[in-house]
């Protein structure tokens, strides 16, 4: 989050977005996908406004957040790397696959460059087993990658 005012408006976006909602009970795994996102992530600052918005404890807020590993509570950078380790895309070589995305980046699963613009992590299953083994970038899905293949992938980024 760059300054007060761009941060303003992205809390002032996700306030017109639950104003919005016919009811808000019920909403909040709604309201935290729309601000995960507006903000790229969900630091305490944006769960304690959902809470405060949707007039439920700050606790159970959090709760879902940390449950569902879809959420973050840390910055990740412009492109997301998920490596699928679901059985279908494990023993066709989804580990070597992480590995490599791990080496030409020069981070581990988890971690964010410094530059922000990859962060790298695993998923348990993407739902796409016939593509085995599967990594998807942002909202981009690759199949049948292998390690070979990391090198140009990433290039279609820098």
């Amino acid at each position: 989050m760059c300054c007060n005012n761009e941060k303003n408006q992205m809390f002032n976006e996700l306030q017109t977005f639950i104003d919005g909602l016919p009811s808000k009970e019920g909403a909040l795994i709604e309201v935290l996908h729309r601000a995960q996102h507006i903000f790229g992530y969900l630091p305490s600052e944006v769960q304690a406004f959902v809470a405060e918005k949707l007039d439920i404890p700050v606790s159970k807020v959090y709760g879902v957040v940390t449950f569902y590993s879809f959420f973050t509570t840390e910055p990740r950078g412009k492109y997301v790397v998920n490596v699928c380790m679901g059985t279908a895309c494990f023993v066709r070589g989804a580990g070597d696959v992480l590995k490599e995305f791990e080496k030409q980046l020069n981070i581990k699963s988890g971690e964010t460059t410094p530059d922000m613009k990859f962060t790298v992590g695993s998923l348990r299953c993407v739902g796409a087993c016939g593509l085995a083994p599967v990594v998807t970038v942002n909202d981009k899905v690759y199949g049948h990658v292998t390690k070979d293949q990391v090198e140009k992938i990433v290039a279609e980024y820098m």
